[in-house]
């Protein structure tokens, strides 16, 4: 009786069928979710990798730190400690190579990459004007030439620093952390009162990204790579790219007008780092993004797809099941795992093509059982393939996705409105015991 009642009103049909689309939307949320984890999964596995080999690198320096003798009075009794005045370089030249690599752990790869750094430069003659602290009170002798590397577990190499012609070799640590937080620092000579002209070699592992803090009163970096995929990121662009599939070449200018920092200043009062920029290396396709683009569709698959079996059921005598619509919602579902699985092992692509010809065989398959009607799962298997080609162009085209996604929704409407105009929906939500004679050409 139940059934009987459910077969012959298409009103109660369409309340079934937007039900089921409600409970599938579950699924799609778990698989959005699945997606999430497995590319949470690569970015831990790839966080592994570069914490042996290196992981980002921000590259900030040389910098000039000068210890002073500082003077509290507190009940007449005068306590001196040793704070720190900081001077940063008149110009700076930065000029360095990235030479990249893809490693693997599993089925997941992580981009590193070893960079050779050439750091050159000068500082004019120190000036302790408007530092508030008497000239005697600072100790020239102990100053200290640091250079910020974020990450010391990439250093393979010792680090040649020339100080006015002079050899020495960076150390360890710094003896200060109002701008930097870890790197290496040399103890250079400043008894005259001259321009100081330094050049710093510097061979470093890293992963993923590169970046540099503008600390020159007239910073120039200059970097090439062999890697086809960068991202310019940070406060800065470069002025001058080059991006081709053999690699790119970049190289910015940047003054000291453009950050939120002076040339010299007494302790911890700026964060330096804060003005940073260079150079990401963005893998060749990343399948997660794209899956989970693919994914949010999912409401949008299955609302179609019903639409159209139930202009099938609503002009002919075959009513289909809502278990049948829900083995079919079912198939589409699997569609996005199958797609999420491929992809981590063929490319974006391939991976894309044999998951939607899959699933559109079985559900034209299932289909044609269901309906007894070769022409009409013709059309069905039509309906599905230019639904399959045109999400595949919609994630080629990001850009223009909103407009084509727009464009497309309508057309499906018109469409829908054109092949119902003829029907009487109270007629039809009341009983559909017979089929409509106008549309039986659907």
């Amino acid at each position: 009786m139940v059934m009987n009642k459910i077969k012959q009103s298409a009103g109660l049909r369409i309340f079934i069928l937007g039900f089921l689309t409600l409970i599938l939307l579950i699924p799609s949320v778990l698989i959005q979710e699945l997606i999430s984890e497995r590319e949470n999964r690569r970015d831990s596995v790839s966080l592994e990798v570069s914490e042996k080999w290196g992981t980002a690198q921000t590259i900030t320096g040389p910098v000039l730190s000068i210890p002073y003798r500082y003077r509290t009075e507190q009940d007449g009794i005068i306590s001196t400690s040793t704070r720190y005045a900081h001077f940063l370089p008149k110009n700076l030249e930065i000029e360095g190579n990235i030479e990249p690599e893809i490693r693997y752990r599993g089925i997941f790869e992580t981009i590193v990459y070893t960079t050779n750094l050439s750091i050159s430069g000068h500082f004019s003659p120190l000036s302790f004007n408007g530092l508030s602290v008497p000239a005697e009170d600072f100790m020239i002798g102990q100053a200290i030439l640091s250079i910020g590397i974020t990450d010391m577990t990439g250093i393979r190499q010792t680090i040649p620093i020339e100080w006015d012609g002079r050899q020495y070799t960076a150390n360890p640590g710094i003896a200060t952390n109002d701008v930097l937080a870890s790197g290496v620092s040399i103890s250079p000579n400043l008894q005259d009162a001259r321009d100081h002209y330094f050049n710093i070699d510097i061979h470093l592992n890293g992963s993923s990204e590169l970046l540099f803090s503008p600390v020159g009163e007239e910073s120039t970096v200059g970097l090439t790579s062999g890697w086809p995929n960068p991202s310019f990121t940070g406060n800065f662009l470069p002025e001058q790219r080059e991006v081709s599939s053999s690699g790119f070449s970049a190289g910015w200018s940047v003054l000291h007008l453009n950050r939120n920092y002076p040339q010299q200043w007494l302790g911890p009062n700026y964060e330096v780092s804060a003005s940073s920029f260079g150079v990401k290396l963005l893998p060749s396709v990343d399948p997660y993004q794209k899956v989970m683009r693919t994914a949010k569709y999912a409401i949008l698959f299955i609302s179609l797809t019903f639409l159209t079996f139930f202009l099938f059921e609503l002009f002919s005598k075959k009513a289909i099941h809502p278990v049948q619509y829900l083995l079919v919602g079912t198939a589409l579902l699997i569609f996005y795992t199958l797609l999420l699985s491929l992809s981590e092992y063929i490319t974006f692509g391939l991976a894309y093509t044999v998951s939607s010809a899959a699933i559109i065989s079985l559900i034209t398959f299932y289909a044609h059982k269901v309906l007894s009607d070769s022409r009409r799962t013709g059309i069905l298997l039509g309906v599905l393939i230019l639904l399959y080609g045109y999400l595949y162009i919609l994630l080629q085209l990001q850009d223009y996705a909103l407009l084509l996604g727009s464009i497309g929704l309508f057309t499906v409407l018109a469409a829908v409105m054109y092949l119902t105009r003829n029907i009487d929906w109270f007629e039809v939500m009341e009983s559909q015991s017979e089929p409509d004679s106008s549309m039986n050409n659907l």
